[in-house]
């Protein structure tokens, strides 16, 4: 069954514990942008309609190893994504198409 698209966005107060907020994107309408503030700090920002994230540098200061590390984990989670929906689209079209050589 196929869902209307929608950003899901949640937050867990626990005593004791820190604030968790999680932001779940399950829509087309995304915007995905990286680019170097003015300030020479690098960011990448993934926005819908209704909430947006943006990764930058530990405490907004000078890119740290620590932030070679993340970038290079969001890189590569990137490339196994588009890996996996090419993947899927793929046996999704061959599924749905008329096998080769038959009349329209």
């Amino acid at each position: 069954m196929e869902r209307d698209p929608y950003t899901y966005v949640r937050m867990s107060i626990d005593p004791g514990k820190p604030l968790r907020l999680g932001v779940s994107f399950y829509t087309p309408d995304l915007r995905v942008e990286a680019s170097v503030l003015d300030s020479g700090r690098p960011y990448l920002s993934i926005e819908s309609n209704e909430a947006d994230i943006t990764v930058s540098t530990s405490g907004a200061g000078p890119v740290t190893t620590a932030d070679l590390d993340i970038a290079r984990q969001i890189f590569n989670a990137a490339a196994r994504y588009l890996a996996d929906c090419e993947r899927l689209h793929d046996e999704h079209q061959s599924a749905t198409s008329p096998a080769s050589g038959e009349a329209a």
